[in-house]
């Protein structure tokens, strides 16, 4: 089932390939993940589905992050679009934006043969790992889990485990699992082609801080902002809310102004999300959003921009 990477004895990779996320069913612990990650699939959006997935992974595999990452088109950049990480386990998910993916040459020649790389001891790999190696001690990994995202035998990604606190080896259970949840992701997010902006790359992502995640989104799926105190309500399409760690102020200069702009000392709008703008009473003006549970309520000091924004 497991064979030998070249550098000796601490790094195995595992030779499962195929399209279809492994080939075999796992037993016993991990025997679930699969099942957690179809329900996961069925039940929410896709993004919200891939970081549901990977916080029970995580907590069920004891580890201290779970990620994934993707690459660019043409396979010379990628990016960590999703991440869990357990509590007090840095992230380094802003570091991991449009990296080159020879920082990972290494890893990814296993990854483009759609086997898995299990490293139980990152301090013992052979020196043509030596960039990795370097990284991987970086964000101070001790072991490290990698399997192929592959969908109709095309690389999409990568979606692995890190440990920060112990070392530890992988059991053949949680590679063939890992395998089949990528399998289900790689049909869920590339089962239609890769999302591509306008200049033919992936999307930019602003990412939210949460307890224990880091969450990548589209800005435009940001329906608005709201001041939360010390924190910030971010509101998305999906109708979800998420409160992000950072106060209101930092979200001014990190969303877009094409499409944001106050209407309230504590609120924040995507123009592209309004529905309507109630101005019947005089005192009182309110605009409701798309999928948010409420309308929002207009400052007079800020009713002159957005008639300006608005074009009313």
């Amino acid at each position: 089932m497991s064979g030998l990477a070249d550098g000796g004895p601490d790094h195995s990779e595992s030779n499962h390939s195929g399209s279809d996320g492994g080939p075999r069913s796992a037993r016993g612990r991990a025997s679930d993940w699969t099942y957690h990650c179809a329900l996961n699939l069925l039940k929410f959006p896709v993004d919200e589905a891939i970081f549901r997935q990977l916080a029970f992974m995580g907590e069920d595999a004891r580890v201290d992050r779970a990620w994934l990452l993707e690459y660019s088109g043409d396979m010379l950049r990628f990016r960590n679009t999703h991440e869990w990480c357990r509590e007090r386990t840095p992230s380094f998910v802003a570091e991991l934006q449009e990296a080159p993916t020879t920082l990972i040459a290494w890893l990814h020649k296993y990854m483009m043969r759609g086997q898995a790389v299990a490293v139980s001891d990152t301090a013992h790999l052979p020196r043509t790992a030596r960039t990795l190696q370097v990284e991987f001690l970086r964000q101070g990994n001790r072991s490290v889990l990698s399997v192929p995202v592959l969908h109709e035998g095309k690389l999409y990604g990568i979606v692995g485990f890190d440990t920060v606190v112990d070392q530890r080896a992988w059991t053949d259970d949680e590679i063939d699992a890992l395998f089949r949840c990528a399998g289900l992701i790689a049909q869920a997010r590339f089962g239609n082609g890769p999302r591509l902006g306008a200049d033919g790359r992936p999307p930019s992502l602003i990412y939210l801080s949460m307890r224990g995640m880091v969450r990548g989104v589209e800005p435009e799926s940001i329906v608005g902002v709201r001041s939360a105190g010390n924190y910030s309500e971010i509101w998305l399409d999906s109708g979800a809310m998420v409160l992000d760690s950072r106060a209101l102020g930092m979200w001014s200069s990190l969303l877009p102004g094409k499409f944001f702009f106050r209407i309230h000392r504590n609120a924040i709008i995507n123009s592209l999300h309004v529905l309507d703008v109630d101005r019947r009473s005089v005192d009182r003006w309110q605009i409701r959003m798309r999928s948010a549970e409420r309308s929002w309520s207009v400052s007079r000091s800020y009713r002159q921009h957005l008639r300006q924004r608005m074009g009313i």
